[in-house]
């Protein structure tokens, strides 16, 4: 298939086709039945990726005249991740209304938690799904649960409320993430003895405390010489972040590595060229942007760990739309994956 695809028309045998296998394969495949090989099996789960295949057409739903209406409730001042996450929800919308599908986007304080809780109770009166970037506290869990009582799919995206009600997660491990920064750290850091400083947005969005806990058991369990200083938390701002560096440096003359968790890195960043100290401090952060691009070429950071935002915009509208329509869920299709990107390997 050559141009732009469009997923309502897509159908098994132009996915059997693409992936060069038969209808009747792809449909084992779908089913999970045996009898396929793992290559021609991750071969197929490409295509149907690439291509936008729904398992099941939405032809029924037409015919019907049903229609559906989600929202992605995002965060306010949104960093560069969160507006590619944006970007990638509004491309989505074409296709989606061409099965009767609406898609907005709503902004709130996602570290407020009544802001937020509130944001979810309104917006429960006009969508049937929803998907959030969540804050992990009571308030947020209560309106959750409350949403999903009353009918109302939630998945949560990036940032989960696990002990909440919801349907899905959709992000990246986030444990891993945080255990991939403390070893990159150590590595880098080649045996030098030293403080590592850990800046959070919020300590009460769930990913970012995960990371944190990933990155406390393996710096201090396999990197004796490094020292952790207690996290300090910036709401992923560039300039509450450039504060907390220039204090954190001028507190602690042997600071020798730095990881953060969010956002806020173009602050962290300038803050550490302003102090003479980007080439003697490790810096590892998130997401690769073009500031964060930047400071790789510069230096100035050693290492981004990246999560695909396209990937999880359509993750999550295509889980809310087969929750919605009963349809096949395929559980590795919506597996988010953690990439390293260094100076060297810089897509």
């Amino acid at each position: 298939m050559s141009g732009p695809v469009d997923p309502t028309t897509v159908m098994l045998k132009d996915v059997a086709r693409e992936a060069g296998v038969s209808t009747a394969t792809v449909d084992r495949v779908l089913h999970g039945r045996r009898g396929v090989k793992e290559a021609t099996i991750r071969r197929v789960k490409e295509t149907i990726e690439r291509l936008g295949f729904q398992p099941y057409a939405a032809a029924a739903d037409l015919a019907r005249g049903r229609s559906h209406r989600f929202c992605f409730i995002m965060p306010r001042n949104q960093n560069v991740f969160m507006a590619e996450i944006v970007d990638h929800v509004g491309r989505l919308r074409t296709p989606l209304a061409a099965r009767r599908t609406l898609i907005d986007v709503v902004e709130t304080d996602v570290f407020d938690a009544d802001a937020l809780a509130e944001t979810l109770e309104e917006a429960g009166k006009r969508y049937q799904g929803i998907a959030v970037v969540a804050l992990d506290h009571p308030r947020v869990r209560a309106a959750i649960d409350e949403l999903v009582a009353a009918g109302i799919l939630v998945v949560t995206l990036v940032s989960d409320v696990p002990s909440s009600r919801r349907s899905r997660y959709v992000g990246i491990d986030n444990i891993a993430a945080g255990r991939t920064a403390g070893t990159l750290l150590g590595r880098f850091l080649g045996g030098r003895k030293g403080k590592v400083a850990v800046v959070a947005g919020s300590l009460s969005l769930r990913d970012h405390a995960e990371r944190l806990f990933g990155v406390q058991q393996v710096v201090t369990s396999e990197y004796p010489s490094l020292d952790l200083l207690p996290t300090v938390e910036g709401r992923d701002d560039d300039i509450h972040n450039a504060d907390l560096i220039r204090r954190l440096l001028a507190d602690h003359p042997d600071l020798i590595g730095l990881y953060n968790i969010g956002a806020g890195t173009a602050g962290i960043g300038n803050a550490l060229i302003d102090a003479g100290r980007a080439r003697e401090v490790v810096f590892i952060g998130h997401d690769l942007t073009p500031q964060t691009r930047r400071f790789l070429v510069l230096g100035v950071m050693a290492a981004i760990i990246t999560q695909n935002p396209g990937r999880e915009a359509r993750s999550a509208a295509r889980i809310l739309v087969a929750l919605s329509r009963n349809e096949l869920i395929i559980p590795e299709q919506e597996q988010i994956g953690i990439d390293i990107v260094i100076r060297d390997n810089l897509p």
